[in-house]
């Protein structure tokens, strides 16, 4: 009661950051079955279309090839400053429209292009040599990440480590900023091809090298080795191209034309793949407690304002994604709104702007550690006190 008889009423407290987004989703068996949420998709959403398909592809490539021939006619005739600003814009824009470019493949990759497997890898095998992506090799791998998605054990891509795992620097280079950014740097700029030729953050092999160039890498079975050295055919035809036209135009007309908007490609790549699969609130399993549906539920779907559209929506429906992974994405959004209601907790959204969800990742999610706050010793959770 203040002075004059009048109540003071503190306002409600406002909902916080940790009582949403970061809630823990729930770790235990689903009350629903992976054919509960298919049956509440419409059936249309599973059906692909080769020209609905292909005006996605064309589309990329009609905008990638504009911006080539705008940056090549006419930014050689724009005075010093203005080209200074102009080359940064094209960087930007072809990198994300090459990212898309890198979607679709990726779709062939899953058989969600067409109906022909044949097709499929045909387009995918193009469009991923051209970024210089082993297409078969990366195929096979990805699809044992589906397969495995939240284990601790056989997951290939961004395996959290336990805490005993983590080395004596990372308590430097974890906990204050300049560490951070260092690592977030070189994260985004050479981790993609770190992981395609030595299997950097993926799983560990116990024999053999892991490497998506390497035929004979642990990564394979036998029946699949043969389209490496096709896969491998295809980034060298590519490299060769590359050279052909260093040795004509310049390698500076290259690096400024293809190099410095694949290294953007590249970037994104690693920052939608870490930003779907670490999350606070997120579990991961070990062997006594993964299942295959768990683990599809351990992503979360994240919000990339306009470039939603220009990555086909795999930022945004990547839970429906890793359930449904033959689903071409221009369905996916309809799907995604169609399981939520089933999905209830298990499903996660995080609107957190990008950058600020890519800093607050890289400094609470360093390593896993088991749930102390229940019974399953199986799961593990994000966790940053060293």
């Amino acid at each position: 009661m203040g002075a004059g008889g009048r109540m003071q009423v503190s306002p409600p407290p406002k909902p916080t950051e940790t009582n949403n987004t970061l809630k823990r989703v729930p770790c235990e068996t689903p009350p629903f079955t992976l054919g509960d949420l298919k049956k509440a998709i419409p059936p249309h959403c599973f059906k692909r279309s080769i020209p609905r398909s292909f005006s996605y592809l064309l589309s990329d490539i009609i905008i990638s090839t504009t911006l080539y021939y705008l940056s090549t006619t006419y930014f050689p005739l724009l005075p010093h400053p203005l080209s200074y600003l102009a080359w940064p814009l094209y960087w930007i824009c072809q990198g994300c429209v090459l990212t898309g470019l890198w979607v679709i493949a990726h779709e062939c990759g899953h058989h969600a292009f067409s109906d022909h497997q044949w097709l499929d890898d045909a387009v995918g095998l193009v469009f991923h040599s051209f970024l210089l992506v082993p297409y078969f090799s990366w195929k096979y791998s990805h699809r044992r990440h589906h397969s495995n998605t939240g284990s601790l054990d056989r997951d290939e891509v961004f395996v959290p480590k336990k805490k005993s795992d983590i080395k004596w620097f990372s308590k430097y280079l974890c906990n204050n900023p300049l560490g951070r950014t260092v690592m977030l740097t070189v994260q985004f700029t050479l981790g993609w091809p770190l992981y395609l030729a030595f299997n950097v953050s993926g799983r560990p092999y116990n024999e053999g090298f892991p490497c998506h160039f390497h035929p004979n890498a642990p990564i394979y079975n036998d029946r699949e080795r043969l389209q490496i050295y096709l896969s491998d055919a295809g980034v060298l035809s590519v490299c060769y191209g590359l050279y052909r036209y260093a040795a004509s135009r310049g390698v500076a007309s290259l690096v400024c034309l293809y190099g410095v908007p694949l290294l953007i490609v590249n970037g994104f790549l690693v920052l939608i793949t870490y930003l779907q699969h670490t999350h606070p609130s997120l579990p991961h399993y070990d062997s006594s407690e993964w299942d295959w549906l768990r683990g599809a539920l351990a992503t979360v779907d994240r919000d990339y304002g306009i470039l939603n559209k220009v990555f086909h929506n795999i930022t945004d429906t990547h839970v429906a994604h890793h359930l449904f992974s033959t689903m071409p994405h221009y369905n996916a959004m309809e799907a995604t709104e169609a399981i939520k209601p089933i999905l209830g907790e298990y499903y996660q959204f995080d609107g957190t702007p990008v950058v600020k969800a890519m800093w607050r990742e890289a400094k609470e999610c360093i390593y896993v550690e088991q749930d102390r706050q229940g019974e399953k010793k199986g799961v593990f959770w994000y966790n940053n006190k060293l």
